[in-house]
Order: C-alpha cells, then structure tokens, then sequence
C-alpha cells in the first residue's frame, strides 16, 4: 500500500515521512520494505517478533481504558535510527524474524485472553501498516480497541487509513524540539506534531511521551516547548508521560536523574498541562492521576497496575469535575 512507480523500475514508497525512493532490488530505510522488479513488497506481514499481553499503562495510556489489557504485537525493523533505543534488538534487527501470525490469528487471540484492545508497539508500528491496517479492521468487527504506539513519523496518507481502519489511540513519542530531534533522529519534528493534531481533530485519543535524555533533551527549555505545544496544540487534558532513561544500545549517558523527571513534571504544570505522568520510577506518587481541579487522587498506580480507579462517571468524587479519561466496557 502506499507507494508509486517511477522511471527505471525505481518505487516511491508514500508511508512514512522519509518517502524513500527505492531502486530495484533495494529496500528503504525501514529495511523491511523492498522493491522488486518496479513493484513495493512488505517483507513482515504477518511475522510477529514480539507479542504478548501487556497492562494498556505500559504503552503508556493512563486515560484509555485504565487497568485493561492489550495485545501487543511487532515486527522487525524501524525507520528511525535512535542510537538511545531499548528495543533495538527487534526494531534494528536486519534479519527478517518472526513468527508466522496472520491478522485473523491475532485477533483470535487476543479476544480468548480477554484483552480490551490491540497495540501495535515494540517497534515502529508504521513499517508494518499492512498488518496492522487488515488487524485493525478485523478487530473494530470484533468489538476490539487499536492502539499506536509509534514515533508519529507516518505520511497524512497512511495515517488517514489508520483512521479508517478504526484506528483508538495513539502514544506519540516527541523526542525533543526541533534541533534535538534533527541532530539525534535526522528528522523533521513538524511532521510529528501535524499527525497528532490530525488524529486529535479526528477523534482518536492521544497521549504523549518523551523519554527524558541527559544530554539530548533534558534541558529546561526544550522541555518546557514540549509541554507548551501539547497544551497549545493538543489541549491542555492531552496527558504527557516523561519517562526516566536509561543506557541502552550505543548510548551509555547515565541515567536521568529523579531530580530532572521531578523538574519535567513541575514544567508540565506550569505550562498549564492538567496531567504529567512520570514513567519507569517505581511508586512514585506522579504515576497517580489527580484531580486538575482540587487535587483529590483519582486513579492511584503502582507501576503498570492499577490499585484503585475512584472515578464516577468520568467525574471527580471530591469535586465533580469531568475527567477525560475513556472508560467503558
């Protein structure tokens, strides 16, 4: 899906924002895309590298269906190239891997384990559209939630299918500002920022993340543009996870500090964000969603779980302030 041809047997693929130009017998930057005599091949449809049930917190979505389960669901292969990335044992894997798991399969699955949606994550869910697209449809027909979990650099097209194929949610990964996501990515950040606010004015839940780096994005200034263009942008009920790193890959700064998580959260809030999450600090008390409002804790976590959801009816029990938290069944 997705692509065009070109003079001399050469492709355009028109899925993510790279929009690679393919000569025959080359792949594009994904490295799992090929072309073949003038024609585009998916070379991971239905090869899962990863899979399994996971809490929906992990993604991180806090406000989609809290304490619920996903299926969750990769393939090789990425199209960044995040020398910081703690996946990259399946999102750099050069070898086509995986396990022979067709769409029906999956959803099958996932409906007899009783998980409330599926999430395409691991790895850049973008580089197997194809898979995911036929996934999400069979699912919505199921009564089966989709969800992104993705670096946002698709094409308007693709993400436009994605919608149509009943796509929920989506946790968007902002890697910095414009200059940090340039110098570490080689990207253009813009794109990113479009397709969130193309899927929020289309309905589709959206959370943010930013792995919080030393020396990459750590900086006040270049947090506080994030926060301030998610309220701007987004709106101020869009929740921002600001994740704790740690080395991984090629990158070996030292871990962020709880100190610039806990600065990060404060920043959040001053730029008028009614919800910042803190992610991979274990227990701490900004895990917990609390009333923008009156500050009476809602939805208390400790990790991945949930321990306790006081919400009524999307509304604060304290209160009464609406919540914008999807529930349901």
């Amino acid at each position: 899906m997705l692509w065009e041809r070109l003079p001399s047997a050469a492709v355009k693929c028109n899925l993510c924002g790279w929009r690679c130009v393919i000569q025959s017998g080359r792949k594009g930057r994904c490295m799992v895309r090929e072309n073949r005599g003038g024609v585009l091949h998916t070379l991971v449809y239905g090869r899962a590298a990863s899979y399994a049930v996971d809490p929906i917190e992990k993604k991180p979505l806090y406000h989609f269906h809290p304490g619920s389960t996903a299926f969750s669901v990769a393939t090789v292969g990425c199209n960044f190239r995040c020398v910081f990335c703690d996946n990259w044992s399946i999102s750099q894997e050069a070898d086509i891997a995986g396990d022979e798991m067709p769409p029906e399969r999956l959803v099958s699955m996932a409906k007899s384990m009783g998980c409330r949606s599926i999430s395409y994550t691991y790895t850049e869910p973008t580089i197997f559209f194809e898979y995911a697209y036929d996934t999400a449809r069979l699912a919505h027909r199921e009564g089966i939630l989709n969800t992104f979990v993705t670096n946002g650099y698709m094409t308007p097209e693709a993400l436009e299918l994605l919608i149509e194929a009943g796509l929920d949610a989506m946790n968007v990964d902002i890697k910095g500002d414009a200059v940090a996501v340039k110098k570490h990515c080689g990207t253009d950040v813009e794109k990113v920022w479009r397709n969130c606010r193309e899927a929020r004015k289309s309905g589709v839940h959206i959370e943010v993340t930013t792995l919080v780096i030393p020396t990459v994005n750590d900086d006040e200034g270049v947090l506080r543009s994030i926060a301030g263009r998610i309220r701007q942008e987004l709106g101020a009920d869009t929740p921002w996870h600001c994740s704790g790193y740690y080395p991984a890959y090629k990158f070996t700064v030292p871990p962020t500090p709880l100190q610039t998580l806990e600065r990060a959260y404060d920043i959040g809030k001053e730029e008028g964000l009614d919800f910042v999450y803190l992610g991979n600090v274990l227990g701490h008390r900004y895990e917990n969603t609390y009333c923008p409002a009156c500050g009476e804790l809602l939805i208390q976590r400790w990790g991945l779980s949930v321990i306790q959801n006081r919400l009524q009816d999307n509304k604060c029990p304290q209160c009464g302030r609406t919540i914008s938290v999807v529930m349901g069944t």
